[in-house]
């Protein structure tokens, strides 16, 4: 079992906006699914991406293992909200840390191992807050053959998806000789095009990246400071925290005055942890993995997963047609569209997406002209 796991809580992605947008991204919506994770803490089947993850990592942890929430002040409400719904002893094991901005993962990743590292060499488990994984079960039995191989082999240890499809949205995992349950990995391969993406198939021996990532502490500093110095000296130079860094709120403890940690982040290059590390470390291992793995990118893949989400709809004539509104919405003699609106009364801007199913991969041209445009308070 893992003594720390990392859970990126930032980011604002746009591939579901305008429900995800900058004042409330995707981790933060919920979804409904039957074959979710047991023993959820929500209110009937549905959870937000963000508390599936929380359930995931209490999940693989050593029983004195901690938690560590890293997101940005202004996801806060948001993070204290879903952490609330756990017990009061899976709370204590939470460290929230908020970042002064955002500067991609392996800036990210880069604070909390520095963080966790501080109380000796650990076993990191990293995960995404905006997949849909299950069973639980399945992957903690996945989870702990990483925590094995990373320990064993002093490693970085990925979790590959054994692909279903041809598929070019995703970056992939070549592996070669499979060791003590693990398969030794011989490149990552960039997001392809279609062709490429049929041969990799066609191939086999190609998964998909899942972006999870299992490692000593110990091993991922040196890494850091091997491959990507320019990333990692501001966070080496950070002294450990004082008591009156941390704040607590509802249970949870909030490390939002850690001295020099703006200057860290403004310090660090902005770049990934795959391009920083992963696709340059030497010693890196793959479980294949025997969860059900989903990384909803559409409304197309969300609509179905949304379910009775209580917008208020009139129809006249309106056939097999989504709605996820917070206003109310009138459809009148149309099908197949799916229809999202936002008032801003979550903080955001107010804007609506009318599109028809099949055709929502491309609201990315939209999300280019808004802000060609110059209207990025819309994102």
């Amino acid at each position: 079992m893992f003594s720390d796991c990392i859970i990126m809580a930032g980011g604002s992605g746009t591939r579901l906006w305008p429900a995800s947008n900058a004042a409330k991204p995707k981790q933060f919506l919920t979804y409904c699914s039957k074959d979710s994770e047991k023993n959820m803490p929500s209110d009937g089947a549905y959870q937000t991406f963000f508390a599936s993850a929380l359930e995931r990592g209490l999940a693989v942890l050593a029983a004195d293992g901690r938690l560590i929430i890293i997101a940005a002040e202004c996801y806060m409400p948001l993070v204290l909200a879903e952490c609330a719904r756990f017990g009061e002893e899976a709370r204590r094991r939470m460290v929230l840390i908020l970042e002064p901005e955002a500067k991609n993962t392996a800036a990210a990743i880069a604070c909390g191992v520095k963080y966790v590292d501080m109380d000796g060499d650990r076993t990191i488990l990293v995960l995404t807050s905006d997949h849909i994984i299950a069973p639980l079960e399945v992957f903690k039995i996945n989870a702990d053959v990483a925590y094995k191989t990373a320990l064993n082999q002093d490693a970085l240890v990925v979790f590959g998806i054994p692909p279903t499809k041809p598929e070019t949205a995703y970056g992939y995992i070549e592996v070669a000789e499979h060791l003590a349950g693990a398969f030794k990995v011989a490149s990552f391969r960039e997001k392809p095009d279609k062709l490429t993406a049929e041969r990799f198939l066609e191939a086999g021996g190609f998964y998909w990246n899942s972006g999870m990532f299992a490692f000593t502490s110990g091993f991922m500093l040196g890494e850091f400071a091997r491959l990507a110095p320019d990333v990692f000296v501001p966070f080496d130079r950070l002294p450990p925290p004082s008591a009156s860094a941390y704040t607590t709120e509802s249970g949870l403890q909030i490390l939002g005055a850690w001295a020099g940690l703006a200057d860290a982040y403004r310090e660090s290059k902005r770049v990934s942890f795959d391009y920083a590390i992963a696709e340059r470390c030497a010693q890196t291992f793959m479980v294949a993995a025997d969860f059900a793995w989903r990384d909803i990118g559409s409304w197309d893949e969300y609509a179905p997963l949304a379910g009775s989400n209580g917008a208020e709809v009139y129809e006249a004539g309106a056939e097999s047609c989504f709605v996820d509104a917070d206003i109310p919405v009138a459809l009148c003699g149309v099908k197949d569209l799916i229809v999202v609106a936002r008032s801003g009364k979550d903080g955001g801007t107010a804007s609506v997406l009318v599109a028809r199913k099949g055709e929502t991969q491309r609201i990315r041209e939209i999300v280019e002209q808004i802000r060609e445009a110059g209207r990025t308070e819309l994102l």
